[in-house]
């Protein structure tokens, strides 16, 4: 997959997707919003380059029908024979049988190569990571949130699967204790972790990111200092104050504009789980 993967839904597009491929970048996650922009850059890499880059996709629907609609939008827009990875994403119960059926049947057709889950169920990624189906565990990892530590990764480990963290920064939050380089070093630091995913929302920020493979791991010290400060960040989140009513109905505006602008995305999904 390559030690980053860039994500299409911040922001990102052609122009980005172009930089990010000439300092490295082969992993493309084209997920929950699935911007025209970045899918032309994409479908113009896959004609030259298909070889070289490795394209993803995700499905939210829980029901079996759609899954074969889902992949084959997604290759003809991006002028594709196959898909590399197709995520069956936010994934927090057991997967119906009949949704396996169907994401393993795109794998028997030749049209998909391998399949990921992504789930905040840590116990659910480690009996999945038992499942041959899978050859990839999408998890929430960061400074703060360091479960995976203790339960996924030593059993994607023992199974042979691949991880792909994401929400380094968590959302953000971590940048008022560390820089968006460290949040990524922090990750790939993890010798369980194969890539990290990053939504940059513009140049600047993605080139920020790249500089993490420059810098590469974090020592001991680095890592007991983004660790302090990731405690931290999860400490101030837990004893913030409920919310009041006026919070409450600030909050189900901005839900209902980001559903409206970009309809269900994994950062809209994860605010139910920080």
């Amino acid at each position: 997959m390559g030690r980053l993967g860039l994500a299409s839904s911040y922001g990102v597009g052609a122009r980005e997707v172009d930089l990010a491929f000439e300092h490295g970048v082969r992993f493309f996650f084209w997920g929950a919003l699935r911007r025209r922009s970045f899918g032309s850059a994409l479908r113009r890499l896959a004609k030259t380059r298909r070889d070289a880059i490795v394209i993803a996709i995700q499905t939210f629907t829980h029901e079996p029908w759609l899954v074969r609609p889902s992949v084959e939008l997604a290759r003809r827009r991006l002028g594709v024979d196959a898909i590399d990875i197709l995520c069956l994403a936010y994934r927090n119960d057991t997967i119906e049988p009949r949704v396996l059926d169907a994401v393993r049947s795109q794998v028997d057709r030749g049209v998909v190569r391998s399949l990921m889950v992504s789930s905040h169920n840590r116990e659910l990624l480690v009996s999945l990571a038992a499942d041959p189906t899978f050859d990839t565990l999408m998890v929430r990892y960061n400074a703060a949130h360091r479960g995976a530590e203790s339960a996924v990764f030593p059993a994607a480990r023992a199974h042979g699967r691949d991880v792909l963290a994401y929400t380094a920064t968590r959302w953000a939050s971590l940048l008022t204790v560390a820089s968006a380089v460290d949040c990524y070093r922090f990750v790939l630091s993890h010798p369980a972790v194969t890539s990290c995913l990053f939504g940059p929302a513009n140049a600047t920020e993605l080139l920020e990111a790249l500089a993490a493979i420059e810098r590469g791991p974090m020592s001991e010290d680095e890592l007991a200092i983004m660790a302090r400060g990731g405690a931290l960040v999860r400490a101030e989140r837990r004893a913030a104050p409920p919310l009041g009513v006026r919070d409450v109905v600030h909050h189900a505006r901005d839900m209902a504009r980001s559903i409206r602008e970009h309809g269900i995305t994994e950062d809209l999904l994860s605010r139910f789980n920080r």
